[in-house]
């Protein structure tokens, strides 16, 4: 059954459009939404239909339908989801590597969305995309939010585009990157391979990336902290491999292909074997949270081959250093 909701335009919302009047009187909707429910006929002023940009005058009679969802085609799977922060408005998830973050060609099943229907069900804001408020490379492990409401999901949505999302990734490289960097580059696709990315092409679409080395491997490899100040897709990948220094066991962008030419013996050859995917995990994520404003920060456990391909370069290196417990910050060496 659709939802139906009414209420009186204040005066103070006179002169306003009709679709920005109806985000302030229901603030759970986003203009978007706003608009295509008015364009399709299920808003009213005053018993009739009007046009988004229809001006409202305060005290007249706004009524609206909400129908109830569409039926999305998604597949609804009780599949195991890692969960490192629930309320009723959002949920932190530890995306396991391997697992793909939204239906695609290849993936129509199996994905952190399929799991998220069967825990949270149709009504969760975003349609087909239930609440997602970015992603996370199928390989690529750690720290996911999700909105479970529409108001949630616009904060937050904000809140990555203002850059007030504080994103620390840990990588795994190979070389002996400088203690401290920040790339600043155009980004955009490959003109070549549609399928990657790459910081050298003319474009206007920027990305920035910076890090510190927290540990090192002799020259062979390093581990490095990682802040985003932008989002780009594969970013942190590219950005690493067109300086000279691709993520351990990185098929597309370099990394596998420069562990063939390591001895089988190899440190490094074995800790990227060890992890079987590009070494990169979504450690931390720090935001304010949507309703309340409460300074909110999770932090993902190192994964098990994480962990396995740092034991291995531990034991070979010079340097000598324990593993850190899960979840607590690697000790930066120099």
């Amino acid at each position: 059954m659709p939802e139906r909701r009414e209420r009186i335009v204040p005066a103070a919302l006179a002169g306003l459009r009709l679709d920005l009047a109806m985000v302030q009187l229901w603030p759970d909707l986003s203009r978007a939404r706003a608009r295509r429910l008015i364009e399709d006929g299920h808003a009213t002023v005053t018993g009739k239909p009007a046009r988004p940009s229809a001006r409202v005058r305060g005290g007249e009679p706004v009524a609206l339908e909400l129908p109830p969802p569409a039926p999305s085609g998604l597949i609804a799977q009780d599949l195991p989801l890692s969960v490192l922060f629930e309320d009723a408005d959002l949920m932190v998830l530890d995306k396991a590597a391997g697992m793909v973050v939204h239906p695609a060609r290849g993936s129509p099943a199996g994905t952190v969305v399929n799991a998220l229907l069967h825990r949270l069900g149709d009504g969760a804001p975003g349609g087909e995309r239930l609440g997602l408020v970015h992603r996370l490379d199928k390989e690529t492990s750690g720290c996911l939010v999700v909105a479970k409401r529409e108001a949630a999901l616009l904060k937050l949505q904000a809140a990555f585009k203002a850059r007030k999302v504080e994103k620390t990734y840990l990588a795994l490289c190979h070389g002996a990157p400088g203690e401290q960097g920040r790339l600043d580059t155009p980004y955009g696709r490959h003109p070549r391979d549609r399928t990657r990315y790459t910081g050298r092409i003319a474009t206007l679409r920027r990305a920035v990336t910076g890090w510190r080395v927290l540990e090192r491997f002799g020259d062979g490899a390093a581990l490095l902290e990682v802040a985003l100040e932008t989002g780009r897709t594969h970013q942190i990948r590219v950005h690493l491999a067109e300086a000279g220094h691709p993520l351990l066991a990185d098929a597309v962008y370099g990394g596998t292909r420069r562990e063939s030419r390591l001895e089988e013996d190899d440190p490094v050859r074995l800790a990227a074997a060890a992890m079987g995917r590009q070494a990169l995990h979504a450690w931390r994520l720090a935001f304010a949270h949507p309703r309340t404003g409460k300074a909110l920060a999770f932090e993902a456990p190192l994964p098990p081959d994480l962990s396995a391909a740092l034991a291995i370069l531990r034991r070979s290196s010079k340097v000598s250093a324990a593993a850190p417990p899960a979840g607590s910050a690697p000790r930066r060496r120099r």
